[in-house]
């Protein structure tokens, strides 16, 4: 038995071998959330994956949302939480819960979970060292101080990465107004991704991927063309709340990511299924 077992430990890890080399020194983006943030044991699935990656050379960057968590704190202090089209409407009150919860509670949180498991860790916030540079989002509705990022600043997040620290990123970011504002998560990670010329960015949810039939995790569509993503709309295949998470996915492949990806962060590992095996877990976008 001993045998066996140590000849799948040797066939698992000559298979890993080739992509371990590709990504060597490689920049990967992970975009945090879901139910893999707020499971325990996903959670620590999560972080022994970068660990892992971090140990073999290659350079992760952490990018996480909140929402649970915001919701809980809003919902104690007594402020309903409102969104519209998908985004969070964020007023006066709003922001300072969400600046309080993401960039302290969450951010800390998962930078300590990381060092548990053998990591280093620094947690950054979009407003520090201008990182995210961002302005109020406009439309026909107001929604607050809900940003478009303007520029991505890359220097605070490859100062860590080039100190063997792994970046764990809370998505807020600064105006030239002075004012701080809320950024969806995946967008941020897109354009983070992009201005780092990232390897492969990596969306983590609450899904297989993206379905050919989405009450049918077996229609799982494992490859897209960017240039298929339109016709894919039109049929009704990307819809909902799949069409903003796919357009960041097209908008870095397009800005210069090699690949980015939607796995689901439900299976245990599934960091290291997507980046160590061919198949891949999800839906890539190349």
């Amino acid at each position: 038995m001993k045998d066996i077992s140590n000849a799948l430990r040797s066939e698992v890890l000559i298979d890993a071998l080739p992509y371990i080399q590709k990504y060597h020194n490689k920049i990967v983006v992970v975009k945090y959330g879901g139910n893999a943030m707020t499971n325990e044991e996903l959670k620590d699935c999560v972080m022994s994956d970068i660990v892992l990656l971090n140990a073999v050379g290659i350079k992760v960057v952490l990018v996480h949302g909140g929402g649970p968590e915001i919701n809980a704190m809003l919902n104690r202090v007594g402020i309903e939480s409102k969104f519209i089209g998908g985004l969070r409407y964020t007023d006066e009150e709003t922001i300072e819960i969400v600046k309080m919860v993401l960039a302290g509670k969450v951010n800390k949180e998962l930078v300590s979970h990381l060092q548990m498991h053998g990591g280093k860790a620094l947690g950054l916030c979009g407003t520090d060292g201008e990182m995210i540079i961002a302005e109020k989002k406009q439309g026909e509705i107001d929604l607050g101080f809900v940003g478009e990022i303007k520029h991505v600043t890359t220097k605070p997040i490859l100062d860590a990465l080039n100190n063997g620290y792994v970046p764990i990123i809370a998505t807020l970011g600064i105006g030239e107004d002075g004012n701080t504002y809320n950024i969806n998560a995946d967008t941020a990670a897109a354009a983070i991704a992009t201005s780092l010329r990232a390897e492969n960015l990596v969306l983590m949810t609450d899904i297989v991927g993206l379905l050919e039939d989405k009450d049918d995790d077996s229609t799982l569509i494992p490859e897209v063309n960017v240039s298929e993503v339109p016709y894919l709309k039109n049929r009704g295949i990307i819809s909902g709340g799949m069409i903003p998470k796919i357009d960041c996915c097209v908008e870095a492949v397009r800005r210069g990511v090699k690949k980015t990806c939607i796995i689901d962060g439900r299976v245990p590992h599934s960091i290291l299924i997507e980046l160590f095996s061919n198949e891949g877990i999800g839906t890539q976008f190349i």
